[in-house]
Protein backbone atom coordinates (compact mmCIF):
# COMPACT_ATOMS: atom_id res chain seq x y z
CA UNK A 1 0.00 0.00 0.00
CA UNK A 2 1.76 3.38 -0.56
CA UNK A 3 1.67 5.73 1.98
CA UNK A 4 0.57 9.12 1.47
CA UNK A 5 3.08 10.69 3.85
CA UNK A 6 6.03 12.10 2.63
CA UNK A 7 9.06 10.35 3.48
CA UNK A 8 11.43 13.67 3.22
CA UNK A 9 9.47 16.89 3.00
CA UNK A 10 11.78 19.86 2.48
CA UNK A 11 9.62 23.12 3.78
CA UNK A 12 10.83 26.58 2.61
CA UNK A 13 14.63 25.68 3.05
CA UNK A 14 17.60 28.37 2.71
CA UNK A 15 21.10 28.03 3.18
CA UNK A 16 23.86 30.66 3.07
CA UNK A 17 27.51 30.30 2.62
CA UNK A 18 29.97 32.72 5.07
CA UNK A 19 32.40 34.56 2.48
CA UNK A 20 34.17 36.85 4.25
CA UNK A 21 32.49 38.81 6.32
CA UNK A 22 29.78 38.36 4.90
CA UNK A 23 26.31 35.09 4.07
CA UNK A 24 25.61 34.43 0.40
CA UNK A 25 22.14 32.78 -0.01
CA UNK A 26 22.69 30.02 -2.65
CA UNK A 27 19.82 27.72 -1.73
CA UNK A 28 16.97 30.17 -1.17
CA UNK A 29 13.08 28.96 0.36
CA UNK A 30 13.09 25.64 -1.71
CA UNK A 31 10.08 23.19 -0.90
CA UNK A 32 9.69 19.78 -2.13
CA UNK A 33 8.29 16.03 -1.11
CA UNK A 34 9.99 12.70 -1.91
CA UNK A 35 7.50 10.33 -1.14
CA UNK A 36 8.44 6.57 0.01
CA UNK A 37 9.76 4.39 -3.13
CA UNK A 38 10.21 7.53 -5.22
CA UNK A 39 12.58 8.46 -7.30
CA UNK A 40 13.06 12.57 -7.39
CA UNK A 41 15.43 13.79 -9.49
CA UNK A 42 16.46 17.64 -9.04
CA UNK A 43 18.39 19.07 -11.99
CA UNK A 44 20.23 22.10 -12.85
CA UNK A 45 23.52 23.81 -13.77
CA UNK A 46 26.94 23.78 -11.82
CA UNK A 47 26.22 26.27 -9.06
CA UNK A 48 21.96 25.89 -9.12
CA UNK A 49 22.04 24.71 -5.49
CA UNK A 50 21.19 21.10 -6.17
CA UNK A 51 24.33 19.55 -4.24
CA UNK A 52 23.80 21.80 -1.54
CA UNK A 53 20.47 21.10 -1.14
CA UNK A 54 21.16 17.48 -0.41
CA UNK A 55 23.95 18.17 1.69
CA UNK A 56 21.22 20.21 3.85
CA UNK A 57 19.69 17.14 4.45
CA UNK A 58 21.84 15.33 5.60
CA UNK A 59 23.79 17.70 7.47
CA UNK A 60 26.68 17.76 5.78
CA UNK A 61 26.91 21.07 4.84
CA UNK A 62 30.68 22.39 4.41
CA UNK A 63 31.75 24.60 7.38
CA UNK A 64 31.39 27.75 6.10
CA UNK A 65 28.01 26.78 4.96
CA UNK A 66 25.18 26.49 7.82
CA UNK A 67 20.75 26.35 7.07
CA UNK A 68 19.25 29.90 7.68
CA UNK A 69 15.50 29.08 7.26
CA UNK A 70 12.94 26.48 6.55
CA UNK A 71 12.45 22.49 7.68
CA UNK A 72 14.09 18.60 6.67
CA UNK A 73 11.08 16.62 7.69
CA UNK A 74 12.20 12.74 7.66
CA UNK A 75 9.89 10.39 8.23
CA UNK A 76 7.95 13.70 10.61
CA UNK A 77 11.39 14.93 12.15
CA UNK A 78 12.86 17.94 11.77
CA UNK A 79 16.65 16.99 11.24
CA UNK A 80 17.18 20.76 10.99
CA UNK A 81 16.83 20.58 14.48
CA UNK A 82 18.59 16.77 15.49
CA UNK A 83 22.22 16.90 17.01
CA UNK A 84 24.99 15.25 15.80
CA UNK A 85 25.16 11.80 18.03
CA UNK A 86 21.46 11.79 16.38
CA UNK A 87 22.53 12.41 12.52
CA UNK A 88 25.32 10.06 13.03
CA UNK A 89 22.73 6.93 13.41
CA UNK A 90 20.75 7.98 10.70
CA UNK A 91 23.71 8.77 7.74
CA UNK A 92 24.36 5.26 6.47
CA UNK A 93 21.70 3.41 8.03
CA UNK A 94 18.42 5.44 6.85
CA UNK A 95 19.70 8.36 5.33
CA UNK A 96 22.62 6.22 2.80
CA UNK A 97 24.56 8.93 0.39
CA UNK A 98 26.62 7.99 -3.07
CA UNK A 99 29.05 11.20 -3.36
CA UNK A 100 30.03 12.47 -6.54
CA UNK A 101 33.80 12.43 -6.36
CA UNK A 102 35.38 9.15 -5.77
CA UNK A 103 39.20 9.57 -5.17
CA UNK A 104 38.03 12.33 -2.18
CA UNK A 105 35.07 10.13 -0.82
CA UNK A 106 37.37 6.88 -0.61
CA UNK A 107 40.58 6.82 2.09
CA UNK A 108 43.44 5.94 -0.13
CA UNK A 109 45.45 4.04 2.63
CA UNK A 110 41.91 1.60 3.37
CA UNK A 111 41.25 -1.56 0.84
CA UNK A 112 37.84 -0.92 -0.48
CA UNK A 113 36.34 -4.16 0.94
CA UNK A 114 37.52 -2.99 4.43
CA UNK A 115 35.73 0.15 3.73
CA UNK A 116 32.45 -1.19 3.06
CA UNK A 117 32.34 -4.02 5.65
CA UNK A 118 33.34 -1.24 7.67
CA UNK A 119 29.98 0.95 7.33
CA UNK A 120 28.33 -2.65 7.84
CA UNK A 121 29.94 -2.61 11.51
CA UNK A 122 29.12 0.81 12.64
CA UNK A 123 25.44 -0.12 12.08
CA UNK A 124 25.52 -3.60 13.13
CA UNK A 125 24.55 -5.28 9.97
CA UNK A 126 27.22 -7.87 9.54
CA UNK A 127 31.03 -8.19 11.21
CA UNK A 128 33.69 -11.15 9.74
CA UNK A 129 33.32 -13.68 7.78
CA UNK A 130 29.52 -12.34 7.22
CA UNK A 131 30.66 -8.94 6.43
CA UNK A 132 33.04 -9.78 4.20
CA UNK A 133 30.35 -11.92 2.19
CA UNK A 134 28.00 -9.35 1.84
CA UNK A 135 30.65 -6.73 0.46
CA UNK A 136 31.15 -9.59 -2.26
CA UNK A 137 27.61 -9.59 -3.03
CA UNK A 138 27.23 -5.81 -3.50
CA UNK A 139 30.67 -5.54 -5.19
CA UNK A 140 28.93 -8.07 -7.52
CA UNK A 141 25.73 -6.33 -7.30
CA UNK A 142 27.06 -3.05 -9.00
CA UNK A 143 29.34 -4.68 -11.44
CA UNK A 144 32.34 -4.85 -9.92
CA UNK A 145 34.29 -7.75 -11.80
CA UNK A 146 36.20 -10.74 -10.33
CA UNK A 147 34.61 -9.37 -6.96
CA UNK A 148 36.12 -11.15 -4.32
CA UNK A 149 39.38 -10.90 -5.30
CA UNK A 150 38.99 -6.86 -5.89
CA UNK A 151 37.64 -6.68 -2.40
CA UNK A 152 41.84 -6.61 -1.79
CA UNK A 153 42.43 -3.98 -3.43
CA UNK A 154 42.93 -0.33 -3.05
CA UNK A 155 41.16 2.84 -4.77
CA UNK A 156 44.00 3.51 -6.83
CA UNK A 157 44.36 -0.34 -8.15
CA UNK A 158 40.54 0.58 -9.35
CA UNK A 159 39.03 2.86 -12.29
CA UNK A 160 37.29 5.67 -11.76
CA UNK A 161 33.79 4.01 -13.11
CA UNK A 162 35.27 1.36 -10.62
CA UNK A 163 35.78 3.62 -7.53
CA UNK A 164 32.09 5.27 -7.92
CA UNK A 165 30.67 1.59 -8.43
CA UNK A 166 32.11 0.98 -4.89
CA UNK A 167 30.68 4.49 -3.62
CA UNK A 168 27.31 3.27 -4.93
CA UNK A 169 28.05 -0.12 -2.96
CA UNK A 170 28.56 1.77 0.39
CA UNK A 171 25.62 3.66 -0.53
CA UNK A 172 23.25 0.74 -0.24
CA UNK A 173 24.96 -1.42 2.31
CA UNK A 174 22.62 -0.71 5.06
CA UNK A 175 19.43 -0.70 2.92
CA UNK A 176 18.35 2.77 3.43
CA UNK A 177 15.17 4.15 3.01
CA UNK A 178 16.49 7.38 1.66
CA UNK A 179 19.27 7.46 -0.96
CA UNK A 180 20.75 10.69 -1.90
CA UNK A 181 23.07 9.90 -5.18
CA UNK A 182 24.73 13.30 -6.14
CA UNK A 183 25.80 12.62 -9.49
CA UNK A 184 25.96 8.79 -9.20
CA UNK A 185 26.62 7.88 -12.37
CA UNK A 186 28.48 11.01 -14.07
CA UNK A 187 31.57 8.63 -14.11
CA UNK A 188 30.24 5.30 -15.75
CA UNK A 189 29.93 4.06 -19.11
CA UNK A 190 26.26 3.66 -20.49
CA UNK A 191 25.73 -0.08 -19.39
CA UNK A 192 27.45 0.43 -16.40
CA UNK A 193 24.63 3.21 -15.58
CA UNK A 194 22.05 1.27 -16.78
CA UNK A 195 23.01 -1.62 -14.51
CA UNK A 196 23.17 1.02 -11.73
CA UNK A 197 20.32 2.75 -12.10
CA UNK A 198 18.24 -0.49 -12.67
CA UNK A 199 19.41 -2.15 -9.20
CA UNK A 200 17.91 1.40 -7.86
CA UNK A 201 14.69 0.82 -9.35
CA UNK A 202 14.78 -3.13 -8.27
CA UNK A 203 15.52 -1.33 -4.67
CA UNK A 204 12.69 0.85 -4.76
CA UNK A 205 9.87 -1.21 -5.63
CA UNK A 206 11.35 -4.03 -3.62
CA UNK A 207 11.91 -2.23 0.02
CA UNK A 208 9.97 1.07 -0.73
CA UNK A 209 13.55 2.76 -0.76
CA UNK A 210 13.57 6.54 -2.32
CA UNK A 211 15.86 8.06 -4.37
CA UNK A 212 17.13 11.99 -3.72
CA UNK A 213 19.31 12.07 -7.35
CA UNK A 214 21.42 14.95 -8.00
CA UNK A 215 21.95 15.46 -11.44
CA UNK A 216 23.32 17.11 -14.53
CA UNK A 217 21.97 14.97 -17.09
CA UNK A 218 18.01 15.58 -18.19
CA UNK A 219 18.08 12.31 -20.29
CA UNK A 220 18.96 10.49 -17.05
CA UNK A 221 16.33 11.98 -15.18
CA UNK A 222 13.93 11.65 -17.98
CA UNK A 223 14.62 8.43 -17.96
CA UNK A 224 14.11 7.01 -14.22
CA UNK A 225 13.07 10.09 -11.87
CA UNK A 226 9.21 10.15 -11.14
CA UNK A 227 9.49 13.79 -10.71
CA UNK A 228 11.71 16.07 -11.86
CA UNK A 229 12.35 19.22 -9.68
CA UNK A 230 14.80 22.17 -11.75
CA UNK A 231 16.91 24.62 -9.77
CA UNK A 232 18.50 27.75 -11.15
CA UNK A 233 20.19 30.12 -9.12
CA UNK A 234 19.39 28.88 -5.93
CA UNK A 235 15.78 28.38 -6.43
CA UNK A 236 13.14 25.85 -7.67
CA UNK A 237 11.68 27.14 -10.43
CA UNK A 238 10.35 24.41 -12.13
CA UNK A 239 8.68 20.72 -10.58
CA UNK A 240 6.36 18.54 -11.61
CA UNK A 241 5.95 14.74 -13.03
CA UNK A 242 9.28 14.03 -15.41
CA UNK A 243 7.31 13.06 -18.50
CA UNK A 244 5.04 16.47 -18.49
CA UNK A 245 8.06 18.57 -17.36
CA UNK A 246 10.24 17.23 -19.94
CA UNK A 247 7.80 16.97 -22.91
CA UNK A 248 6.45 20.57 -22.21
CA UNK A 249 8.67 22.39 -20.26
CA UNK A 250 6.97 25.64 -18.72
CA UNK A 251 10.20 26.99 -17.81
CA UNK A 252 12.76 29.00 -20.07
CA UNK A 253 15.51 27.52 -18.38
CA UNK A 254 14.38 24.07 -18.59
CA UNK A 255 13.86 24.65 -21.88
CA UNK A 256 17.56 25.92 -22.50
CA UNK A 257 18.36 22.63 -20.67
CA UNK A 258 16.92 20.58 -23.17
CA UNK A 259 18.09 22.32 -26.19
CA UNK A 260 21.61 21.74 -24.70
CA UNK A 261 21.41 17.94 -24.35
CA UNK A 262 23.60 16.06 -26.69
CA UNK A 263 21.72 13.25 -28.39
CA UNK A 264 22.87 11.02 -31.47
CA UNK A 265 21.00 13.56 -33.53
CA UNK A 266 22.93 16.77 -32.40
CA UNK A 267 25.09 19.18 -34.80
CA UNK A 268 28.59 17.51 -35.53
CA UNK A 269 31.40 19.66 -34.43
CA UNK A 270 33.87 18.32 -36.13
CA UNK A 271 34.99 19.50 -39.73
CA UNK A 272 35.01 16.76 -42.69
CA UNK A 273 38.21 15.21 -41.92
CA UNK A 274 41.38 15.93 -44.71
CA UNK A 275 43.90 13.99 -45.70
CA UNK A 276 46.47 14.23 -43.28
CA UNK A 277 49.78 12.51 -42.19
CA UNK A 278 49.97 10.47 -38.53
CA UNK A 279 51.08 12.14 -35.65
CA UNK A 280 50.70 9.33 -33.05
CA UNK A 281 51.47 5.15 -34.12
CA UNK A 282 50.54 2.85 -31.46
CA UNK A 283 50.93 -0.57 -32.57
CA UNK A 284 50.25 -3.68 -30.32
CA UNK A 285 50.42 -1.77 -27.04
CA UNK A 286 49.83 -4.14 -24.09
CA UNK A 287 49.79 -3.33 -20.20
CA UNK A 288 49.93 -6.04 -17.63
CA UNK A 289 48.71 -5.38 -13.82
CA UNK A 290 49.30 -7.48 -11.11
CA UNK A 291 46.43 -8.29 -8.77
CA UNK A 292 47.49 -7.27 -5.09
CA UNK A 293 46.97 -10.76 -3.27
CA UNK A 294 47.03 -12.93 -6.04
CA UNK A 295 49.41 -14.50 -8.40
CA UNK A 296 46.83 -13.77 -11.33
CA UNK A 297 47.68 -10.83 -13.60
CA UNK A 298 44.95 -8.11 -14.88
CA UNK A 299 45.63 -6.82 -18.76
CA UNK A 300 44.00 -3.71 -18.98
CA UNK A 301 45.44 -3.07 -22.47
CA UNK A 302 45.75 -6.17 -25.14
CA UNK A 303 47.46 -5.70 -28.37
CA UNK A 304 45.94 -2.55 -29.62
CA UNK A 305 46.77 -0.59 -32.49
CA UNK A 306 45.45 2.73 -33.99
CA UNK A 307 46.93 5.50 -34.98
CA UNK A 308 45.80 9.53 -34.81
CA UNK A 309 45.96 11.79 -37.76
CA UNK A 310 47.77 15.54 -37.34
CA UNK A 311 44.62 18.18 -37.12
CA UNK A 312 42.20 15.65 -36.19
CA UNK A 313 39.98 13.81 -33.37
CA UNK A 314 40.34 10.14 -32.40
CA UNK A 315 37.80 8.85 -29.34
CA UNK A 316 37.72 5.96 -27.69
CA UNK A 317 34.56 4.33 -25.78
CA UNK A 318 33.88 1.88 -23.93
CA UNK A 319 32.99 0.78 -20.32
CA UNK A 320 34.55 1.27 -16.99
CA UNK A 321 37.72 -0.54 -17.17
CA UNK A 322 38.10 -1.04 -21.11
CA UNK A 323 41.50 0.09 -20.73
CA UNK A 324 40.65 3.51 -22.40
CA UNK A 325 42.26 5.57 -19.92
CA UNK A 326 45.10 3.16 -19.79
CA UNK A 327 45.71 3.73 -23.09
CA UNK A 328 45.66 7.35 -22.49
CA UNK A 329 48.15 7.28 -19.71
CA UNK A 330 50.41 5.46 -21.71
CA UNK A 331 50.64 7.68 -24.15
CA UNK A 332 51.11 9.88 -22.30
CA UNK A 333 53.89 8.31 -20.47
CA UNK A 334 52.57 8.17 -16.94
CA UNK A 335 53.04 4.63 -17.37
CA UNK A 336 54.95 2.24 -18.99
CA UNK A 337 53.70 0.00 -22.06
CA UNK A 338 54.32 -4.05 -20.81
CA UNK A 339 54.89 -4.29 -24.77
CA UNK A 340 54.45 -2.77 -28.17
CA UNK A 341 55.13 0.53 -29.45
CA UNK A 342 54.20 3.77 -29.46
CA UNK A 343 55.72 6.23 -32.24
CA UNK A 344 55.07 10.24 -31.98
CA UNK A 345 56.09 12.17 -34.99
CA UNK A 346 57.91 9.27 -36.15
CA UNK A 347 59.96 8.75 -32.72
CA UNK A 348 59.94 5.40 -30.63
CA UNK A 349 59.07 7.05 -26.87
CA UNK A 350 60.64 3.84 -25.38
CA UNK A 351 63.88 4.92 -26.98
CA UNK A 352 63.76 8.51 -25.48
CA UNK A 353 66.06 9.44 -22.69
CA UNK A 354 65.46 11.66 -20.29
CA UNK A 355 65.63 15.34 -21.84
CA UNK A 356 63.89 13.63 -24.88
CA UNK A 357 61.46 12.54 -22.99
CA UNK A 358 61.15 16.10 -21.23
CA UNK A 359 60.70 18.08 -24.50
CA UNK A 360 57.88 15.12 -25.47
CA UNK A 361 55.66 16.17 -22.55
CA UNK A 362 55.82 19.73 -23.89
CA UNK A 363 54.21 18.44 -27.25
CA UNK A 364 51.43 16.44 -25.47
CA UNK A 365 49.28 17.76 -22.79
CA UNK A 366 46.34 16.21 -20.79
CA UNK A 367 43.12 17.44 -19.44
CA UNK A 368 41.08 15.29 -16.69
CA UNK A 369 37.76 14.56 -15.78
CA UNK A 370 37.72 16.12 -12.21
CA UNK A 371 38.95 19.95 -12.80
CA UNK A 372 38.70 20.40 -9.14
CA UNK A 373 41.82 17.66 -8.26
CA UNK A 374 43.75 18.62 -11.70
CA UNK A 375 44.36 22.12 -10.63
CA UNK A 376 46.34 23.04 -7.15
CA UNK A 377 44.30 24.45 -4.46
CA UNK A 378 46.63 26.73 -3.71
CA UNK A 379 47.35 28.15 -6.77
CA UNK A 380 45.63 30.86 -8.51
CA UNK A 381 44.39 31.06 -12.01
CA UNK A 382 47.32 32.52 -13.33
CA UNK A 383 49.89 30.48 -11.26
CA UNK A 384 48.04 27.25 -12.95
CA UNK A 385 48.46 28.31 -16.19
CA UNK A 386 51.23 29.29 -15.98
CA UNK A 387 52.91 26.89 -13.77
CA UNK A 388 54.06 24.58 -17.33
CA UNK A 389 55.63 27.82 -18.73
CA UNK A 390 57.72 27.97 -15.54
CA UNK A 391 58.66 24.52 -15.67
CA UNK A 392 59.37 24.11 -19.24
CA UNK A 393 61.36 28.05 -18.58
CA UNK A 394 59.51 29.84 -21.31
CA UNK A 395 59.51 33.06 -21.33
CA UNK A 396 59.86 36.09 -18.84
CA UNK A 397 58.13 36.50 -15.97
CA UNK A 398 55.69 39.49 -18.06
CA UNK A 399 56.23 37.12 -21.18
CA UNK A 400 54.00 34.34 -18.81
CA UNK A 401 51.75 36.51 -17.13
CA UNK A 402 50.74 37.90 -21.08
CA UNK A 403 50.45 34.73 -22.44
CA UNK A 404 47.87 33.44 -18.79
CA UNK A 405 45.83 36.61 -20.10
CA UNK A 406 45.62 35.39 -23.85
CA UNK A 407 44.66 31.99 -22.95
CA UNK A 408 42.16 33.49 -20.78
CA UNK A 409 40.90 35.23 -23.22
CA UNK A 410 41.00 32.03 -25.28
CA UNK A 411 39.34 29.59 -23.55
CA UNK A 412 36.26 32.48 -22.65
CA UNK A 413 37.43 33.41 -19.51
CA UNK A 414 37.49 37.05 -17.99
CA UNK A 415 40.71 38.32 -16.94
CA UNK A 416 39.63 39.19 -13.50
CA UNK A 417 39.51 35.79 -12.93
CA UNK A 418 43.32 35.17 -13.07
CA UNK A 419 43.77 35.98 -9.36
CA UNK A 420 41.16 33.49 -8.12
CA UNK A 421 41.87 30.24 -5.98
CA UNK A 422 40.16 27.11 -7.49
CA UNK A 423 37.50 26.60 -5.13
CA UNK A 424 36.11 30.30 -6.28
CA UNK A 425 35.25 29.07 -9.76
CA UNK A 426 32.19 27.12 -11.00
CA UNK A 427 33.17 23.86 -12.30
CA UNK A 428 32.61 24.92 -16.06
CA UNK A 429 35.46 27.72 -15.13
CA UNK A 430 37.88 25.22 -13.25
CA UNK A 431 37.64 22.60 -16.29
CA UNK A 432 38.24 25.91 -18.84
CA UNK A 433 41.40 26.91 -16.80
CA UNK A 434 42.36 23.48 -17.00
CA UNK A 435 42.17 23.51 -21.07
CA UNK A 436 44.00 26.96 -20.95
CA UNK A 437 46.41 25.48 -18.97
CA UNK A 438 46.69 22.68 -21.21
CA UNK A 439 47.28 25.01 -24.00
CA UNK A 440 49.88 27.21 -22.55
CA UNK A 441 52.98 25.14 -24.11
CA UNK A 442 51.36 25.19 -27.79
CA UNK A 443 50.78 21.41 -27.85
CA UNK A 444 50.38 19.46 -31.09
CA UNK A 445 48.24 16.99 -29.21
CA UNK A 446 45.89 16.98 -26.13
CA UNK A 447 44.57 13.99 -24.21
CA UNK A 448 40.86 14.69 -22.93
CA UNK A 449 40.02 11.63 -20.47
CA UNK A 450 36.39 12.31 -19.82
CA UNK A 451 37.29 15.84 -19.83
CA UNK A 452 33.33 17.16 -20.05
CA UNK A 453 31.80 14.30 -18.46
CA UNK A 454 31.64 16.38 -15.30
CA UNK A 455 30.23 19.13 -16.83
CA UNK A 456 26.29 20.15 -17.06
CA UNK A 457 24.99 20.08 -19.88
CA UNK A 458 25.11 23.96 -20.91
CA UNK A 459 28.68 24.15 -19.64
CA UNK A 460 29.60 20.92 -21.36
CA UNK A 461 27.90 22.42 -25.12
CA UNK A 462 30.67 25.42 -24.13
CA UNK A 463 33.45 23.25 -23.96
CA UNK A 464 32.84 21.04 -27.20
CA UNK A 465 32.19 24.29 -29.10
CA UNK A 466 35.53 25.41 -28.12
CA UNK A 467 37.68 22.53 -28.02
CA UNK A 468 36.38 22.22 -32.16
CA UNK A 469 36.78 25.99 -32.33
CA UNK A 470 40.35 25.47 -31.20
CA UNK A 471 41.09 22.62 -32.88
CA UNK A 472 40.24 24.51 -36.29
CA UNK A 473 42.10 27.29 -35.06
CA UNK A 474 45.75 25.79 -33.89
CA UNK A 475 45.80 22.63 -35.73
CA UNK A 476 45.51 20.49 -32.49
CA UNK A 477 45.20 16.84 -32.31
CA UNK A 478 43.07 14.91 -30.07
CA UNK A 479 42.39 11.83 -28.11
CA UNK A 480 39.47 12.12 -26.79
CA UNK A 481 38.63 9.66 -24.21
CA UNK A 482 34.62 9.24 -23.10
CA UNK A 483 32.16 6.90 -21.81
CA UNK A 484 29.00 9.69 -23.35
CA UNK A 485 28.18 8.31 -26.86
CA UNK A 486 26.28 11.51 -28.07
CA UNK A 487 29.42 13.42 -26.85
CA UNK A 488 31.73 11.52 -29.32
CA UNK A 489 29.85 11.23 -32.29
CA UNK A 490 29.55 15.47 -31.84
CA UNK A 491 33.07 15.79 -31.58
CA UNK A 492 35.59 12.61 -33.57
CA UNK A 493 36.67 12.40 -36.66
CA UNK A 494 37.60 8.86 -35.57
CA UNK A 495 36.03 5.58 -33.26
CA UNK A 496 37.65 2.90 -31.45
CA UNK A 497 35.36 1.32 -29.47
CA UNK A 498 37.37 -0.95 -26.45
CA UNK A 499 36.15 -3.84 -24.40
CA UNK A 500 38.06 -5.86 -22.00
CA UNK A 501 41.19 -4.14 -23.08
CA UNK A 502 41.09 -4.69 -26.79
CA UNK A 503 39.19 -2.67 -29.49
CA UNK A 504 36.34 -4.40 -31.01
CA UNK A 505 35.01 -2.20 -33.97
CA UNK A 506 36.55 0.76 -35.26
CA UNK A 507 35.32 3.60 -38.02
CA UNK A 508 34.42 6.87 -39.06
CA UNK A 509 31.94 8.48 -36.11
CA UNK A 510 29.09 8.14 -38.95
CA UNK A 511 29.83 4.34 -39.15
CA UNK A 512 30.66 3.41 -36.05
CA UNK A 513 27.19 5.62 -34.86
CA UNK A 514 24.72 4.78 -37.67
CA UNK A 515 25.95 0.82 -39.02
CA UNK A 516 27.84 -1.07 -35.65
CA UNK A 517 29.20 -4.12 -36.44
CA UNK A 518 29.93 -5.52 -33.10
CA UNK A 519 26.97 -7.11 -30.48
CA UNK A 520 29.27 -4.36 -27.72
CA UNK A 521 28.57 -1.49 -29.63
CA UNK A 522 25.15 -1.93 -30.31
CA UNK A 523 24.40 -2.73 -26.60
CA UNK A 524 26.22 0.71 -25.62
CA UNK A 525 23.86 2.69 -28.29
CA UNK A 526 20.66 0.94 -26.97
CA UNK A 527 21.68 1.56 -23.77
CA UNK A 528 21.93 5.58 -23.98
CA UNK A 529 19.00 7.23 -22.33
CA UNK A 530 17.10 9.74 -24.13
CA UNK A 531 14.41 12.47 -23.08
CA UNK A 532 11.44 13.09 -23.88
CA UNK A 533 10.51 16.11 -25.99
CA UNK A 534 14.08 16.42 -26.10
CA UNK A 535 14.99 15.21 -29.49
Amino acid sequence: MTSSTPLLAIRDLSVAFRSGKQDVTVVKNVSMEIMPGQTVAVVGESGSGKSTTAAAVNRLLPDNGRITGGQVLFDGRDLTEAGEREMVAIRGAVIGLVPQDPMSNLNPLMRIGDQIAEALEVHGLAVGRAARARVVELLDMVGIPDPAQRINQYPHEFSGGMRQRALIAMGLACRPKLLIADEPTSALDVTVQRRILDQLAELTADMGTAVFLITHDLALAAERADVVAVMYQGELVEVGPAAEILADPAHEYTRRLLRAVPSLSSVRLAEPPREAPDLVQIEDLRKVFPIRGSAAEFTAVDTVTFSIPRGQTVSIVGESGSGKSTTANLLLGLDDATSGRIRFDGTDLTSLGRRELFAFRRRVQPVFQNPYASLDPRYTVEKSISEPLRVHRVGTTADRKQTVADLLDQVALPASLAQRLPHELSGGQRQRVAIARALALSPDLVVLDEAVSALDVLVQAQILELLAELQRELKLSYLFISHDLAVVRMISHTVHVMQRGRIVESGTADQIFEHPTSDYTRELLAAIPSPAGAD
